[in-house]
């Protein structure tokens, strides 16, 4: 049986034999596989999305522009308390002073988290002071907090509003910061369909200096209409337009969702030599799917 059989078998689903490559299945592939971070974004759906979690799963909550960090903080503390490794994300330009860090500090502290990931985020207005990411950890490392890893996005894509040699720059200052602060840094990449494009960025950043280790981000089992409405109102438009552009991607939003099996393997091999340590997956909060294709990468 090859994984996208298997992975359909364990949807329920009847399909056809492909020709799943056989690099698909390797040990380099379960490795990564074997580290997935499922990341949710605090919207109704996120009900169905934490009761299909596997037991003591890594994941992530998004910053959500409308609901605030508040609400991602309430959602990993329920998290945490499921018995899950929850990490929030925090989101600068939402934060509204040095009160607000305090409390935020305050809620580490009360609940012994020991790693957050911060983004700038995509208020259109800062809510305080804190422009970007690094202005934010500048403030929250002045605080007593429990943190032993910080994690912060990078963009193999591009970003719509930030150029790249400023994307380079505030990558590397944030991995001097996080360094000098004692902390572990890591970095999670946007969504990118485009495996190339993902290496040779890669290339050219640990070139620059670039030593944090990074969580590639895949989307998970997506249905295309998901994938599509969601990733627009996440950001990730630039990557959205290759995929409307590549045809072999599409092939792959089926039925059953984007399949993101190609998409590692193509990386997998060389995943040591990259730096690549796991998987960061944009579930859109499909998680069912997105656990049933980990669990059938893991037994194949």
């Amino acid at each position: 049986m090859t994984l996208r059989t298997l992975f359909h078998h364990l949807k329920g689903e009847s399909t056809a034999a492909d020709d799943a490559p056989a690099e698909a299945t390797s040990p380099a592939v379960r490795a990564l596989a074997a580290e997935v971070r499922y990341e949710l974004v605090p919207l109704k759906s996120v009900e169905a999305a934490i009761d299909a979690l596997p037991a003591g799963s890594p994941v992530s909550v998004t910053c959500s522009p409308t609901k605030g960090v508040d609400t991602t903080l309430e959602l990993t503390a329920r998290l945490i308390d499921l018995g899950h490794d929850a990490v929030p994300h925090l989101s600068a330009r939402m934060v509204e002073g040095p009160t607000h860090v305090d409390r935020i500090a305050e809620w580490l502290r009360n609940h012994s988290c020991e790693e957050v990931f911060v983004i700038a985020g995509d208020a259109a207005a800062p809510h305080g002071p804190y422009h970007d990411g690094l202005a934010f950890l500048r403030e929250l490392f002045e605080r007593e907090t429990p943190l032993q890893r910080v994690g912060v996005p990078a963009y193999p894509d591009g970003h719509p509003l930030i150029d790249s040699g400023a994307l380079a720059g505030a990558l590397h200052d944030k991995q001097v910061l996080i360094a000098d602060a004692g902390l572990r840094g890591s970095v999670t990449t946007q969504m990118c369909f485009d495996a190339s494009r993902i290496r040779s960025w890669i290339l050219d950043v640990r070139a620059a200096g670039l030593t944090m280790p990074i969580d590639l981000g895949v989307p998970g089992v997506v249905d295309r209409a998901r994938l599509m409405s969601m990733g627009v109102r996440l950001g990730v438009g630039a990557s959205l337009r290759y995929v409307r552009k590549n045809r072999a991607v599409l092939k792959l939003v089926g039925p059953g969702g984007y399949d993101p099996t190609e998409l590692v393997a193509e990386l997998a091999e060389d995943a040591e030599e990259l730096g690549i340590e796991g998987l960061h997956s944009f579930t859109f909060n499909s998680v069912a799917e997105t656990a049933a294709w980990q669990s059938a990468i893991l037994s194949a």
